[in-house]
This record gives structure tokens, C-alpha cells and sequence, in this order.
């Protein structure tokens, strides 16, 4: 009986963990698609050549990465039974997720201010581009603060401990997945001017 109810239990989380890389699976193809467009498209007569990226987004990836890093060593503190400080560390990693927002908003701000529009008779091409991916960027960073938040709650509710994991390691992947992402845009950007 007790094989029967572990089989059901990892074949749950195994279904758990393929629906969640299903999804991871078809965000890289979004992106990818956004960005194989971000490339032809830099062939037009109109793309902005001299146009330079603001140094907040590199704060912003400097933040977006640090959450990680706090998020990796929350689960480490779970596994070694340290509560207090595993809720430190998650509450440090959603404080790094809303500071991260407000460096991308200060970013567009920053955009606007030195006269690059994102939308309008003014924008461009090369604007509207970088407008796209970062707001689709922060659409999964919202759905990844509110896994955040999920994870949270369940801390303080004492759901995670050595061998019930599943929850805390589902959510941590899919945030390790948007700040990769962030990565690889950010570089992106940088890098095909």
C-alpha cells in the first residue's frame, strides 16, 4: 500500500513539474519570437543606431539577480530548519522583486525623459521593440511576485520542510526562470544594437 501512495506521489509531482516546464517551454518561444523579430528588424532604415539603454537597467539586473541569490539561500535555510532566517530571505527576495519594478519604471522614465517614445507619432521603431519585451518581461515578474507571495504564506504556514518541497522548488524555478530571462534580454539589448 505505502509503494502505491509514493508512486502517486511522484507521479504527481513529476506531472507538476512538466506542466510548469510546458509553460517555461512556450515563454522561451515567446521571447525567442520577440526577439528574432527585435533582429530583423533592426535592418530598417529607421531603427535608432545611436540609441543608448539607461544604466538603471543594469541596477536592475544587479537587483533581479540578487533575488535569486536570496531565494536560493532561503531553501537552504528551510532544509536546515533556520525559520527566521528563511523568512528573511524571502521577505529580502520580494522587497528585491518590487525594487526591481520600480528600476524598470525608472528606466522608462529615463527613456522618455531623454525624448524616446515608446507609442505615438513620436516613437520609433527601435523603442516600441524595447517597450514590448520589457513589459512582457514584467507581466511574468508579476506572475512570479505573486509565487513570491504563494511561497511566503506557506512558509509562515510551516508547509515547507525536508521532503515536502515540491511548492517551494515549483516556484523557485519559475522565478530562477524570469530572472534568467531578464538576463538574457538585458544582454540581448546590449549586445544587438
Amino acid at each position: 500500500m505505502d509503494l502505491t501512495e509514493d508512486s502517486l506521489e511522484v507521479k504527481t509531482a513529476r506531472s507538476k513539474k512538466m506542466m510548469l516546464w510546458f509553460g517555461i517551454i512556450s515563454m522561451v518561444m515567446t521571447f525567442a519570437g520577440l526577439t528574432s523579430a527585435y533582429v530583423v528588424s533592426k535592418n530598417r532604415p529607421d531603427w535608432l543606431n545611436e540609441f543608448e539603454l539607461p544604466q538603471s537597467f543594469l541596477w536592475s539586473t544587479i537587483v533581479i539577480l540578487l533575488s535569486s541569490g536570496t531565494l536560493y539561500l532561503a531553501k537552504k535555510s528551510i532544509l536546515q530548519n533556520k525559520r527566521k532566517n528563511a523568512s528573511a530571505l524571502l521577505v529580502g527576495t520580494l522587497i528585491l522583486a518590487v525594487l526591481f519594478v520600480l528600476f524598470q519604471f525608472y528606466s522608462f522614465s529615463e527613456i522618455i525623459a531623454n525624448g524616446y517614445y515608446f507609442t505615438g507619432s513620436e516613437s520609433s521603431i527601435t523603442t516600441s521593440f524595447i517597450y514590448i519585451l520589457v513589459v512582457v518581461h514584467l507581466i511574468h515578474l508579476m506572475a512570479g511576485i505573486i509565487v513570491l507571495l504563494v511561497l511566503i504564506y506557506n512558509h509562515f504556514k510551516q508547509r515547507y520542510q525536508e521532503g515536502q518541497m515540491l511548492g517551494f522548488e515549483l516556484g523557485a524555478t519559475f522565478w530562477h526562470f524570469v530572472d534568467f530571462l531578464w538576463l538574457y534580454l538585458i544582454l540581448f539589448l546590449y549586445f544587438f544594437r
